[in-house]
């Protein structure tokens, strides 16, 4: 299972918007879309 997939499917099991995880993490919501979709990965460093 790829990030994006995870971090879809843990966001609908918490039933919270991409733009409230987006907030929470402080990055914007298309940032967050683009995770899901797998067009771009969340920076860990």
């Amino acid at each position: 299972m790829e990030i994006g997939s995870v971090i879809r499917k843990l966001r609908r099991e918490r039933n919270i918007t991409q733009e409230q995880l987006a907030i929470f993490l402080g990055v914007s919501a298309c940032a967050v879309s683009q995770w899901e979709r797998g067009l771009t990965a969340p920076d860990i460093s």
